[in-house]
């Protein structure tokens, strides 16, 4: 009985601590993450224009998570956690263990996001009685000219044959598994909405037309759609900026880390290319990191002044009106 209680009072902890740290604008903290995402690699099959792994402009390092390390992880985090995501930067299908991650997060709701190219018939029935929770699949486009334009180096025909696959496994199996069909609405795709509205129904899967974050200052006019719900930025003064009000909090340092593949605690997943390491989980325990006075000191500079951090300058929350 006590045990099943850890989850939501670290909940409540959390949500108390993050809404008295805004009201009050100086940083406090109570619990534990109530959720993480955790990056199996940051290598990639991919060569998306604007994607830091996909692009080359990410600096760091390229690996695979340690198991052990991916164990000890949920080790010190499970009591506390409600969610897990699987993936950061990088196809974590890549990862030569990969359903051993998944093996492990039982009793943990667990999300996997894949670009779709490895989801044969084979994988999608592994997938649909792993007890993954669920998966996110990209699909920029129904023909191959429409989707290579920015899913370089992929192929839609496979995309869409592993969505039928993990179709098809999910009634084989009787499997509980969630499956959305995630869009990158840019200027190029928008026009196929309805297409790809009817192949998710097909496949009984949800469907989320997402905004496009863009990285490379130079290439907004390349990539905006039309349709200003699925536009992040509006030009003002010659210049787009991102249609956030920017307010000095974010939900995401009390909530939601993130955890690259050699053990570095980031803190949120705008930090792609980790400039912002709160402590290293191969010298630290995640407690120590997570209350450390890293953390404290990034927490009280998000309070005074969110805008002035590189990271948030990109970041969809205090969005309104545009889907993210």
């Amino acid at each position: 009985m006590i045990n099943g209680l850890v989850k939501p009072l670290n909940l409540l902890l959390s949500g108390y601590s993050f809404l008295k740290s805004s009201s009050s604008g100086h940083a406090s903290l109570s619990g534990m993450p109530p959720a993480i995402g955790i990056e199996l690699t940051n290598y990639c099959n991919l060569h998306c224009p604007e994607c830091a792994s996909g692009s080359g402009l990410m600096k760091r390092q390229r690996g695979f998570m340690d198991i052990d390390l991916f164990d000890r992880i949920i080790s010190e985090l499970k009591p506390y956690l409600w969610n897990i995501n699987l993936y950061f930067q990088g196809e974590s299908l890549l990862h030569p263990l990969f359903f051993s991650f998944i093996s492990k997060c039982r009793g943990i709701r667990s999300v996997i996001s894949t670009n779709g190219h490895f989801l044969t018939e084979e994988n999608s029935g592994k997938i649909a009685r792993s007890g993954l929770s669920k998966l996110i699949i990209s699909l920029d486009g129904v023909d191959q000219k429409t989707y290579g334009t920015y899913r370089i180096s992929g192929n839609v025909e496979t995309v869409i044959e592993g969505i039928r696959n993990i179709s098809n496994a999910r009634k084989k199996f009787n499997s509980s598994l969630k499956v959305e069909i995630q869009v990158l609405v840019n200027k190029h795709n928008e026009h196929q909405i309805p297409e790809i509205r009817k192949l998710a129904a097909a496949n009984r899967t949800a469907l989320k037309l997402k905004s496009m974050q863009i990285l490379s200052s130079n290439s907004f006019e390349s990539w905006l759609p039309e349709d200003e719900k699925f536009r992040r930025y509006t030009l003002r003064n010659g210049e787009y900026i991102l249609k956030s009000s920017q307010p000095d909090r974010c939900a995401r340092l009390w909530f939601n880390p993130v955890v690259t593949w050699d053990g570095k605690v980031l803190p949120c997943c705008f930090d792609k290319d980790a400039e912002h390491i709160m402590g290293d989980l191969n010298q630290e325990s995640f407690s120590d990191i997570w209350s450390g006075a890293k953390y404290r000191l990034f927490r009280r500079v998000l309070l005074s002044g969110r805008g002035d951090i590189e990271i948030c300058r990109n970041c969809t929350s205090g969005m309104r009106g545009v889907n993210v």
